[in-house]
């Protein structure tokens, strides 16, 4: 696997695929800068070689172009993150772009317009792929946001490099933690998922039943498993049409020896709301017009005990609806465990939109090992897929 500690990037040109895909309020402000920091290793390790850095991103979902989606909004911020100076490229391709690479110099930094404002982004077309491999000498993806996709800049590009492309920082270090938790791990290792719906994480369950020794499930999903026991589950979120399903993994995991652990008691509602009447009932007994929306005490117990005896932790979503004070106990409680069996020793993976949002609204980033910067592509990992924009590098 080539990353950036490969090279010399002394008097070259390095065209990155960053994923610069950040948050902007009204006054387009970055309100996040998380991604262009996670960038910086990288960009700093070039720029010290004695090499220039050619930046390439997308910004939301713009048809055609459209000035709201410009990456010129971000150069202030991220010439504040990079402490160095960014020259905005208002094209991506083109004499614009030429004419900006031509007259690149060592220690420069360029941001090129948003890749998306061209329909051959997303199409991978070669044509476009190939004028974006003219800038520059080396090819680091350091996206791992979009390496699930066969796009232009993050797979089909690599081409065009068939000796000097590689990772970037940011990048390995997905790739490392991810083979840490699916295909290097220390044992016992445990699997925390959680999220509304077993349909959106079978293929994540199916593929990593061989690789852990204990699997809790949380959230909503709880309640299709409960409702396939035989339990009663009120007006809990429930998909009926997968009870057949719940029951298959429950068997297919204790065939493979892998204890599964559910919430024995919840933390119930009476209306999807923060100020809603609440009990906390045996999971199997939700009386009707109640839902439950958290983990319970005694569940949280349970789980405690199996985490600090964990040497290996992947957490992909949340216990309960955190976005409600009074049902984010579960996954606050969830992340103290996951931090206290980390400070003693145990590798923690943090990965998935929502179980990533919990992580940085509770304070818990800095105390687990690795908290994952791309949702879909790391999903699409822990099903065993192989991300295009990862082969790409590696062929």
């Amino acid at each position: 696997m080539k990353t950036i500690q490969d090279f010399d990037f002394k008097n070259k040109k390095a065209i990155i695929r960053v994923d610069f895909n950040v948050p902007l309020d009204e006054n387009f402000n970055v309100t996040d800068a998380n991604r262009i920091e996670a960038a910086k290793p990288t960009i700093d390790k070039i720029l010290a070689d004695g090499g220039s850095v050619i930046l390439m991103s997308h910004l939301g979902r713009p048809k055609g172009k459209e000035d709201k989606y410009s990456l010129r909004h971000i150069v202030e911020t991220t010439a504040q993150v990079l402490e160095t100076a960014v020259t905005f490229v208002d094209d991506c391709r083109g004499q614009v772009a030429q004419n900006a690479v031509k007259n690149i110099q060592s220690g420069d930094v360029l941001l090129l317009e948003n890749l998306r404002f061209y329909a051959e982004e997303e199409a991978g077309d070669v044509e476009f792929a190939k004028e974006l491999a003219s800038l520059g000498d080396i090819y680091v993806n350091d996206a791992f946001g979009t390496a699930h996709r066969a796009h232009a800049s993050t797979t089909i590009i690599a081409q065009f490099f068939p000796n000097d492309k590689c990772f970037g920082t940011l990048l390995a270090k997905e790739i490392e933690s991810l083979n840490r938790v699916l295909n290097n791990s220390v044992k016992p290792v445990t699997a925390v998922l959680g999220g509304s719906k077993v349909s959106s994480k079978i293929t994540v369950i199916e593929n990593i039943l061989d690789k852990v020794d204990h699997m809790i499930i949380g959230g909503g999903m709880t309640f299709t498993f409960i409702k396939a026991l035989g339990g009663n589950v009120g007006d809990s979120i429930c998909e009926n049409d997968k009870l057949d399903l719940a029951l298959e993994i429950l068997s297919k995991a204790k065939a493979k020896n892998v204890q599964i652990h559910i919430p024995v008691d919840v933390v119930a509602a009476d209306a999807f709301s923060n100020d809603a009447n609440t009990q906390i009932v045996d999971v199997r007994e939700i009386p009707d017009g109640w839902q439950g929306l958290d983990a319970g005490p005694k569940s949280l117990e349970n789980f405690k005990e199996v985490i600090l005896k964990s040497k290996t932790i992947l957490w992909n979503g949340p216990l309960g609806v955190f976005e409600m004070d009074n049902f984010a106990k579960g996954t606050i409680a969830l992340g103290d465990f996951i931090a206290e069996s980390t400070e003693n020793g145990a590798f923690s993976l943090v990965g998935g939109g929502d179980s990533v949002a919990a992580v940085k609204q509770f304070g818990f980033e800095d105390k687990m090992s690795y908290v994952s910067t791309g949702g879909g592509a790391m999903l699409e990992m822990l099903e065993g897929r192989v991300l295009p924009g990862i082969a790409a590098i590696l062929e």
